[in-house]
């Protein structure tokens, strides 16, 4: 596979390390049988939906989230509708309203008695109407990459070099890994919003989620940086991080597409090799 790299200078910060994978994954598994996931420092609505292999919708549908899907330390969030007995728990433990007082003043109402004391005097010196300091925004590094559209979406290989593994629905982590150069570019397969990036999702080391639909995501793994956060709008073929190296100590990035929580074949979305 060969894509035409156009790269423009960048500065980062120092190199993040690379995860290392010592502590098992049992706690993981038997949160997942369990049908919980008690939410850490670090998690998100998408990278636990993306852990457990579930629609990010359907989960907060579960666990009756909204609009902008904020979770916290603590809570414990449900992997499956539970059906009416969710409501029922829901219901227990709503706490009760107190009464409203009807002779309760209003908050916007300052009280008689309170005192204003005088105005200050202004400054005749200073500057009535002082312009605000601007700073121009940083321009993203695109790279040129050949493009497919398939869903509605162009998509770009995330990084150059050769595919090293094949998606397999059978392994552990259902995607594809594709080897290059540490810290050789990665870049957005496809325009959308970054919904996960961190170290939280045992592995994956460094890894970003972008949505690209509500119901398409894509995954960057094994990262040696990240160059871009949670909420930030990316365009496809945006520089979002450098390759890194796998457990393996491989020089790899892997990559994922996902439909509906669903991991898919990403050659079924990308530029023939």
């Amino acid at each position: 596979m060969v894509m035409a790299l156009v790269v423009g200078g960048c500065a980062a910060p120092a190199p993040a390390p690379v995860e290392d994978r010592s502590e098992p994954r049992e706690r993981e598994i038997t949160r997942s049988r369990s049908g919980l996931h008690v939410v850490t420092g670090g998690d998100t609505l998408y990278s636990i939906a993306f852990r457990y292999g579930v629609d990010w919708r359907e989960l907060a549908e579960w666990n009756d989230i909204g609009s902008p899907y904020t979770i916290f330390p603590g809570q414990t969030l449900r992997l499956s509708d539970t059906g009416p007995a969710r409501r029922e728990r829901e219901v227990a433990a709503a706490p009760e309203q107190p009464p409203v007082r009807q002779d309760a003043p209003s908050p916007a109402t300052v009280p008689e008695s309170a005192e204003t004391g005088p105005e200050p005097e202004a400054d005749p010196e200073a500057d009535p109407d002082p312009e605000p300091e601007t700073r121009p925004e940083p321009v993203p590094e695109i790279i040129d990459a050949p493009r497919r559209s398939v869903a509605g979406i162009q998509w770009r290989w995330p990084t150059e070099g050769g595919l090293a593994r094949r998606f397999d629905p059978g392994s552990e982590r259902k995607g594809i890994e594709i080897s290059g150069e540490e810290g050789q570019p990665v870049i957005a397969a496809a325009d959308g919003q970054v919904v996960y990036s961190g170290t939280g999702l045992l592995g994956y080391g460094e890894l970003i989620i972008i949505k690209h639909s509500d119901a398409l995501l894509s995954a960057y793994g094994h990262n040696r940086q990240r160059l871009v956060g949670e909420g930030e709008q990316v365009t496809g073929g945006q520089r979002i991080a450098e390759l890194g190296r796998n457990e393996r100590d491989e020089k790899i990035l892997h990559f994922e597409i996902r439909r509906n929580g669903d991991p898919e074949d990403p050659l079924r979305y990308l530029p023939p090799l």
